[in-house]
């Protein structure tokens, strides 16, 4: 069981880093006025455990922040990292 537990770990790392990195490169991409990440893709990002690398990249690179033009990200990511963590440390604990 330890074993999936921690595959299960690295996945949950790497989702994160490319949730991160799709934030920074949308930002980028943002800035040079190019076409950009469609907003569903980095909400999906997030939902699939990408929630932290999702919730870093907004606030590391002030993308997506203000709360009139994208209520999505300012409200529901926070809310999927509270329910990412619950739902992890009671898998930890039930299964860990």
């Amino acid at each position: 069981m330890l074993k999936y537990m921690s595959l299960l770990g690295y996945c949950i790392l790497a989702i994160n880093v490319v949730s991160l990195v799709c934030f920074a490169v949308d930002k980028l991409l943002a800035v040079k006025k190019l076409r950009r990440i469609p907003e569903f893709v980095l909400l999906l990002l997030c939902a699939f455990w990408g929630s932290l690398g999702g919730l870093l990249g907004m606030v590391l690179f002030r993308h997506k922040i203000n709360g009139r033009r994208h209520p999505a990200f300012v409200i529901g990511v926070p809310v999927l990292l509270v329910i990412q963590l619950v739902v992890s440390f009671f898998l930890v604990y039930k299964y860990g």
